[in-house]
């Protein structure tokens, strides 16, 4: 599949997530008189891991089932609330992190507004001191278990495609700054009614933007 990425290195002997092999089957003789071959495996369930319905082998087989995506933007909501209060609290005796921008024609263009925010010295500022901490975050958390609090308070886990290890750091580090730095640094709420829309509508994996560019999957531990 094109989504595959080759892995580096071993994964960990003990990772419950990791997908099962296939158990070897013995070889056939050929002979007619040979026993009746055992029946053949119920058939598989399209929706069952999030894939097979293109054909061919799927890349989910043996996994944990995709993560609900409810589960997913509360789990997102709550990661982003552990980094933006502490930050904003720490910013408020520098004169706060958030600046309400003046628009004199604000009640003519309000969704303009919206999409078209001109940010000032100190919002800069602030926005790349978040930025970092939200990568840092999020890339530190992915790596070590591919879970951050959220995800672990949802029993959800980020897992690479092609085989359900926990990801590296380059992937970890590429997934977070693909979440976060448009969302922080250019369009908010596009990015993010975005990354919404695919959760739902993705098939057959359900991949936000980072997860297509670091080649993962949000999977469910429950």
């Amino acid at each position: 599949m094109s989504n595959d990425q080759p892995t580096s290195g071993q994964p960990p002997e003990d990772d419950p997530f990791l997908k099962k092999p296939r158990e070897p089957q013995p070889p056939s003789s050929g002979s007619p008189y040979d026993s009746a071959p055992p029946p053949p495996p119920p058939p598989y369930e399209p929706g069952a891991y999030g894939g097979g319905p293109y054909g061919g082998t799927d890349p989910l087989a043996g996994m944990p089932p995709l993560g609900e995506p409810g589960k997913r933007i509360l789990a997102r909501l709550i990661d982003f609330l552990i980094i933006s209060i502490p930050l904003y609290l720490i910013s408020l005796p520098f004169g706060g992190a958030v600046e309400v921008a003046s628009n004199n024609n604000r009640s003519n263009d309000n969704v303009s507004n919206v999409f078209n925010q001109t940010y000032s010295g100190h919002q800069l500022l602030w926005s790349l001191i978040g930025l970092v901490a939200y990568v840092a975050y999020d890339t530190y958390f992915t790596h070590k278990d591919g879970r951050t609090i959220g995800k672990r308070l949802l029993k959800l886990r980020v897992a690479m495609l092609n085989d359900g290890r926990v990801p590296d750091t380059s992937a970890s580090f590429l997934r977070a700054v693909v979440l976060w730095l448009p969302a922080l640094l250019c369009c908010p709420c596009l990015w993010w009614l975005i990354n919404i829309v695919l959760m739902f509508t993705d098939k057959p994996y359900r991949q936000g933007l980072q997860d297509k560019a670091a080649k993962t999957v949000v999977v469910s531990t429950a």
